[in-house]
């Protein structure tokens, strides 16, 4: 790989997920040999490259968000999520209650 050193990495810094990531994006590497390379789990390597995309995405727009909007939206979808499964859950009760049923 052509940005990274084949040395024993302890501290995954920003710069050095970055180097990866740019060696993947661009072809010189790809997720699974990272992976191996830095005994790192694929699905980690994965989501740095999601998040990296992401970042793209976002910078390259006319208005880029803060990364405060991100999580702010993000925790919001969260939550209205959240609030219908517990509704959900809430109305099943009611109706297995209605109908005698045992909650077990």
């Amino acid at each position: 790989m052509s940005n990274m050193q084949d040395e024993d990495i302890k501290r995954w810094t920003a710069k050095r997920k970055s180097a990866l990531v740019l060696d993947i994006i661009q072809g010189k590497a790809t997720v699974a040999e990272a992976s191996r390379q830095f005994d790192l789990p694929p699905a980690e390597v994965e989501d740095w490259v999601s998040q990296a995309k992401a970042g793209m995405e976002n910078a390259l727009r006319a208005k880029p968000e803060d990364v405060r909007e991100q999580y702010e939206r993000e925790i919001k979808k969260l939550q209205e999520a959240y609030g219908e499964a517990m509704l959900e859950l809430r109305a099943r009760k009611k109706l297995d209650a209605l109908l005698g049923r045992d909650e077990n």
